[in-house]
């Protein structure tokens, strides 16, 4: 009879997505309310920066102790590198195709066309241009030398996803090559892993508050009326991801009998959290968790989603595609099919050589334009809706790098059909 009770009340409760969204509407609601009230702005910017850095508290700790136990169970150095191998190759296909159909939604909707540069309002990217070349200068010689930790510790203070990676890949190796010796640390990370999802459930109660406070700041500076003169671009930009997750993410997903429905029914919180803080790290990990649940092994979900945020950032291609050939339009400049191609190499160059750098996607664009002739200036007109197309494009990266662990797993056939069954059949209730 209590359970019966018990059942009852977990149904009258709110889910959390559902009070994420309710959070959206009072922060759009109180951004319009405090626009332009610089004292309003900053408290709503602090409250959602100690929410985002919750979040950042928990990601390391899940990563190390997730990919260092999932390595050490899977404990075949070919293995991995068969599973290492398959997934850069994925994510170089993915990210190519976005970047493609970036380009032909570019060239078929022309959002630059119509648009007078004269009458859009610049918005100072200084930071943006001297990051751009700073992280140009290095190269890609200088991102692959960085992938390579010298100090640990100091990877994790600051934040340096891939070099954690590669070290917790190797202690998990190691932990697996002295057999019995290693299960007292396989025990205590599932113990730290275990303990760190639970610290996840408690901050993710707070996600509507930091929400409402993001969404919040972002309204009191721009305003609603910022999406009159650029709503077209941003329309383009939004129907092309959309296109891209249903059709391209949807097809893949197709070929290994994964309905993409049923994974947009699984991640629906997660969606609404990446659209509303613009922040991937903020997903990351429920992410891990849920496609555990979903099926997918614990070493290859621990390793696939933290380097797909590095690697497969599918939004930002998309993104990528079309701001530059927006402001080569904005600008009447005709680009050739040979510039075009040019404008794609570059992209698939440029956007792996920058992984990690702040404000990546912005970045990238200010390093590509040049090569098809457009006034690196020119971004300065569309760097005021950024942070709106930003919220679009991180649910995209988030449906990528969950997309992408499905498809690994499967093709190792290391996918737990009966787990899936019976998570989307408790889903379904």
């Amino acid at each position: 009879m209590s359970v019966g009770r018990k059942t009852k009340k977990e149904k009258r409760n709110i889910g959390l997505g559902w009070r994420i969204v309710f959070g959206l509407i009072i922060g759009i609601v109180l951004g319009v309310l405090f626009f332009k009230n610089k004292m309003a702005i900053t408290a709503m910017q602090n409250i959602g920066t100690m929410f985002i850095g919750l979040i950042q508290m928990i990601v390391l700790p899940i990563v190390v102790s997730s990919l260092t136990v999932g390595i050490a169970k899977m404990g075949d150095i070919r293995k991995l590198g068969r599973v290492g191998l398959k997934t850069l190759i994925y994510f170089e296909i993915l990210s190519t195709i976005a970047i493609v159909l970036g380009m032909i939604a570019g060239n078929v909707f022309e959002p630059g066309a119509h648009v007078n540069v004269h009458n859009l309002q610049a918005t100072n990217i200084s930071s943006y241009l001297s990051t751009a070349k700073s992280a140009s200068s290095g190269g890609i010689w200088s991102t692959v030398m960085d992938v390579v930790p010298t100090n640990f510790f100091a990877s994790l203070a600051d934040s340096k996803m891939l070099q954690v990676i590669v070290f917790s890949v190797f202690f998990g190796l190691g932990t697996a090559a002295i057999g019995q010796k290693g299960q007292i640390i396989i025990d205590v990370l599932d113990a730290v892993a275990e303990v760190m999802f639970k610290v996840t459930n408690w901050v993710m109660q707070l996600a509507p508050i930091g929400v409402g406070a993001l969404i919040g700041a972002t309204v009191a500076q721009m305003g609603l009326n910022s999406l009159k003169s650029l709503g077209y671009f941003i329309f383009v930009a939004y129907l092309t991801m959309i296109i891209f997750m249903i059709v391209v993410l949807g097809g893949v997903l197709k070929i290994y009998n994964v309905n993409i429905l049923n994974l947009f029914k699984v991640l629906r919180d997660e969606m609404i959290l990446a659209f509303t803080t613009a922040s991937s790290e903020a997903t990351l990990p429920r992410i891990v968790s849920k496609m555990e649940k979903f099926g997918v092994s614990q070493g290859i979900v621990s390793f696939v989603v933290p380097t797909g945020y590095s690697f497969n950032l599918d939004g930002s291609a998309i993104y990528q595609a079309i701001g530059a050939l927006f402001m080569a339009q904005a600008y009447n400049i005709h680009l050739s099919v040979m510039q075009q191609l040019t404008l794609l190499v570059v992209l698939m160059i440029t956007s792996k050589g920058m992984a990690g750098v702040p404000g990546a996607s912005f970045v990238v664009l200010l390093a590509t334009v040049s090569s098809i002739g457009v006034p690196a200036q020119g971004l300065a007109f569309i760097a005021g809706v950024d942070r709106l197309i930003d919220m679009g494009r991180t649910v995209v990266n988030v449906v990528g790098n969950s997309t992408a662990s499905i498809v690994i797993s499967k093709s190792e056939k290391d996918f737990d059909e009966k787990k899936n069954i019976t998570y989307l059949a408790k889903l379904n209730d």
